[in-house]
């Protein structure tokens, strides 16, 4: 049976700490703040990242240098006998196109998975490899079942103000400003390679609404045959530091879902930069391995 570890970035919304527990390598992901580099977590907390975008720092993401990914494959390498990486959706970044082709030089050792996701769906599927891996199946084979169902996942994400996504280019700074006069919150979709204006909302609680409406549909449409079979995991997902209003939404989660199992994490960086703070969302996922 190959011994193969599961590697991911920090998109996935799994801390160092996490990974440690579970035996999963992260790599942490950079930022450029005013000119500086920044790796998520080693050199900045989320708390300290929101407090830039307030002070209205330059922030713009960077995907990780090829020198910084082949010195963890060679370090894991040298423990293990395979490796499977599992980075951000290649629709978002171009990390995994790199990586995939930096992967050619190992001969098979090394697999790199297109996983369509981030976030929490992302953190999913590292889990989903760590039970494929004790299973026995090899780097190949987990890449190949993980590419499989990388589509069937969904996030609704609210956002709280408008001023990240005229920042980003995103919208118009007039759509922006009347938005703003009119309380809209856009509830945005993230499914596959892509991240698109699913509805508009006159405030937060119709926003949530929305969301948990669209979740609803989701559980009646596309992912009915997996509910059935018992294959399918909410997650609940935030830009937020304010604990009160965490837990209250997950409990709206909770209350809407009851049978459901939820799993909740921060938003990663990369996309609470484009959506800002205070920002909260709610996904569905197939699972390969709910008892995982």
């Amino acid at each position: 049976m190959p011994d193969v570890v599961i590697m991911t970035d920090s998109n996935a919304g799994m801390t160092q700490e996490e990974g440690k527990k579970c035996g999963v390598e992260i790599l942490p992901m950079s930022f450029i703040i005013n000119g500086k580099i920044c790796y998520e977590e080693r050199d900045i907390s989320h708390e300290a990242f929101f407090r830039k975008l307030e002070e209205n720092a330059q922030v713009s993401t960077s995907q990780p240098a090829p020198g910084e990914v082949m010195e963890l494959w060679e370090k894991l390498l040298k423990r293990h006998d395979e490796v499977v990486y599992i980075p951000m959706s290649g629709g978002l970044s171009k990390s995994f196109e790199t990586a995939r082709m930096l992967a050619g030089d190992y001969n098979g050792r090394v697999q790199v998975v297109d996983s369509k996701r981030i976030s929490v769906p992302q953190k999913l599927m590292v889990s989903d490899g760590l039970a494929l891996a004790k299973e026995g199946k090899t780097a190949a084979q987990i890449r190949m079942i993980l590419e499989e169902s990388a589509l069937d996942c969904a996030i609704y994400i609210a956002v709280d103000t408008l001023k990240y996504l005229k920042r980003g280019g995103r919208i118009t700074g007039a759509a922006a400003a009347i938005g703003t006069m009119l309380n809209i919150k856009p509830v945005l979709l993230m499914k596959g390679e892509r991240l698109d204006a699913y509805e508009k909302a006159r405030g937060t609680k119709a926003a949530r609404r929305v969301m948990l409406e669209a979740i609803r549909k989701e559980l009646e449409g596309p992912f009915k045959e997996y509910a059935d079979k018992n294959e399918v995991c909410l997650q609940m997902a935030h830009t937020c530091m304010k604990e009160e209003l965490i837990a209250e939404w997950e409990t709206k989660i909770r209350e809407e879902f009851p049978d459901l199992k939820l799993e909740t994490a921060p938003l990663p960086l990369c996309i609470a930069c484009h959506i800002g703070p205070d920002g909260f969302g709610i996904g569905i996922t197939r699972r390969i391995r709910m008892e995982n």
